[in-house]
């Protein structure tokens, strides 16, 4: 990262001339792409309606105001008047108050309660105490990652604050001149499927885009090597558009090398990283491979974490500016708008995307203010790759699973834990209580549970009509009671493949390591039981050799032992529940971006499918498209 310091005194004289006499600044800082306002009068900044809005208009940034040490009621008494301030059916279950920045973090039930109409709570809880109060949902599903994450940053505040303005004196240092030139270096997910990464760079500017391994090839990494990505301690930001390994796995690599910058993605993107990446470890020592990184690196990825909710303009170096839109893809995935100059070059990365709505997600945003070039996800690009209408899908789904049931089998199907669960959950959970499907127990196995505790944490990132769910009807569908955890490891999936009927969801989802081995043992060798795939399974994992018909299979390909298996169950597909867009729904959502971008790189999908893609999107949409190999790189401007 280069090193520019702002000019703070004249940011203060401007701040100064533009709000009422009245009101005080001791001094200001940017942390992150955050301007801090600290006030010897924040009671006054409650009060005085409006001025903070129309400073950040003026200025273009997102602003917060903080106490000064003398201007706070003592934490005592703070407390003391929160309690009177907020009301019981808020469900606080938390208060920490931070001297150092002078916020109170305030943990509750129903975060609403507590902001106010227009956050007009928020500035009341300052006019009485003069602390800046900062809310958080408390997860009605206990997660461990959450409250670790939490945790974690809070153990780390005081140096990520430091960080933090280390990082928004980089970004908001001396603004250069309009870029000359705008380019795109291809690490990775050309002419296939992961290690997604790539650099996008101006004259002044290197950001990296994603960071993946490739399921199913060990050693094949991103080539982080390239001349353009290095030296990777310069690197001026990382964005992450989703937590699925195969985009965020490799990051904490980049603090082994000596990067110590942002990483800019939604907060539950951030979480579910946290979570993924410390299994990619665990997966790893169990398979008897050495891991790329260490736990510790994982930490320092988080603590380098800005997060960002979607929509939010964000600086991000002094050329480029972020935002990120939903991409349907997964909890907190994103399609990744970067402006370059002032109005030199827009381009837009779609990250993976589901066009439509599904039972999880809204569908993916394909509206912005401008986008010359795309760089679009081609995994289901082939002339043939069209998914079954979701209704076929879960009709067929489960007509499958009732038809085990009724011969007294089990049902297992390998998921991923983050997305593909919590979707199958869902259509459980409905079919069950509406009698289209008989009432059984539903055994999450591996991560599952914990994945689907962050979603419940994050229920705003949710389709609208399940966050209103969650959220206004105290109807959450991920704590039906059929649900079960799978928690007493070999002795319990025993006992479970000895019982009644039942569904088991368990990791991974493409059959290469995890719990899903186990299952394959214990149920594999019965012809009324029923293994269903309803994933995409990448080629040279042990799922995609079972799926095109192996049936003699060493468990050793997880990495389990030597033994073969002969599997006698019955072996299924479902499709319609990808998590990708099909071939109609990448075609529609370039054909209804608004605008149309004048080029299109299609990366993300094998070879077959990046070339038919690019070659239809060519001839319907009449614009620039290629479909690059790795280590290429197209200049844009």
């Amino acid at each position: 990262m280069s090193s520019n310091e702002p000019d703070f005194d004249t940011l203060r004289e401007q701040i100064a001339s533009e709000i009422p006499a009245d009101l005080s600044i001791t001094r200001v800082a940017y942390e992150g792409p955050q301007l801090v306002i600290y006030t010897d009068t924040p009671r006054k900044f409650a009060e005085a309606d409006g001025v903070i809005p129309e400073l950040a208009s003026s200025l273009r940034k997102r602003i917060t105001v903080r106490p000064s040490p003398g201007s706070r009621t003592p934490p005592a008494d703070a407390e003391s008047h929160l309690h009177d301030l907020l009301p019981d059916e808020a469900g606080v279950s938390d208060l920490e108050f931070y001297p150092e920045t002078g916020e109170v973090l305030i943990e509750a039930e129903k975060p609403g309660l507590v902001i106010g109409r227009r956050a007009s709570k928020l500035d009341e809880i300052t006019q009485q105490i003069g602390w800046t109060p900062e809310v958080l949902r408390t997860p009605p599903m206990e997660s461990s990652t959450v409250a670790n994450v939490r945790n974690f940053l809070v153990q780390e505040r005081a140096d990520r604050r430091e960080l933090l303005e280390r990082i928004g004196s980089n970004i908001y240092g001396p603004s250069p001149a309009d870029p000359e030139w705008v380019r795109i270096t291809t690490l990775g997910c050309c002419r296939e499927v992961g290690r997604a990464s790539f650099i996008l760079s101006t004259p002044n500017t290197r950001v990296l885009i994603d960071c993946g391994d490739k399921p199913g090839a060990e050693g094949e990494v991103p080539y982080l090597q390239m001349p353009e990505a290095n030296p990777i301690a310069d690197l001026d930001a990382v964005v992450l558009t989703h937590a699925h390994l195969d985009h965020s796995a490799l990051l904490p690599l980049l603090f082994k090398y000596g990067y110590d910058g942002p990483i800019y993605t939604t907060a539950p993107t951030r979480d579910l990283m946290g979570l993924l990446q410390l299994d990619y470890l665990n997966v790893a020592a169990k398979q008897g491979r050495t891991p790329p990184y260490e736990s510790e690196m994982v930490r320092e990825t988080l603590k380098h974490t800005i997060t960002v909710d979607y929509g939010d303009v964000t600086d991000i170096a002094p050329d480029i500016k972020l935002t990120l839109h939903n991409a349907g893809h997964i909890l907190g995935s994103a399609v990744c708008h970067f402006h370059v100059g002032s109005g030199f070059h827009n381009v837009v990365f779609s990250g993976d995307i589901h066009h439509t709505d599904t039972r999880l997600f809204n569908g993916a945003e394909n509206d912005f203010p401008r986008a010359e070039t795309l760089v679009m996800e081609s995994t289901y690009g082939r002339k043939g790759d069209y998914q079954t209408d979701q209704e076929d899908s879960e009709r067929n789904l489960i007509e499958l699973i009732s038809d085990t049931y009724d011969e007294g089998g089990k049902v297992v199907i390998p998921a991923f834990a983050v997305g593909r669960s919590q979707e199958m959950m869902l259509v459980f959970e409905e079919a069950m209580r509406e009698g289209r499907l008989p009432t059984m127990p539903v055994y999450l196995d591996g991560m599952i549970r914990e994945a689907t505790a962050i979603h419940t944490a994050y229920p705003e990132f949710l389709r609208d009509g399940l966050t209103d769910r969650i959220l206004h009807q105290d109807d959450n569908p991920f704590m039906a009671e059929q649900f079960q955890q799978v928690d007493g490891g070999e002795e319990m999936r025993q006992d479970i493949a000895d019982g009644e009927p039942c569904i088991i969801l368990s990791t991974a989802g493409m059959v290469n390591g995890g719990p899903i081995l186990s299952w394959l043992e214990l149920l594999g060798t019965d012809p009324d039981n029923a293994l269903i795939f309803v994933g995409y399974q990448a080629e040279g994992t042990l799922g995609r050799q079972i799926q095109g018909g192996r049936r003699e299979i060493s468990l050793g390909d997880g990495g389990r032992g030597s033994d073969r298996l002969q599997l006698e169950f019955d072996i299924e597909s479902v499709s319609g529940f990808s998590g990708h867009a099909d071939r109609n729904g990448l075609e529609n959502f370039v054909r209804t971006m608004h605008p149309q971008p004048e080029e299109v790189l299609c990366v993300h999908g094998d070879e077959t499918a990046t070339d038919q893609f690019s070659s239809a999107l060519y001839q319907k949409l009449n614009c620039r498209t290629y479909a690059p190999k790795n280590l290429e790189t197209f200049r844009l401007r």
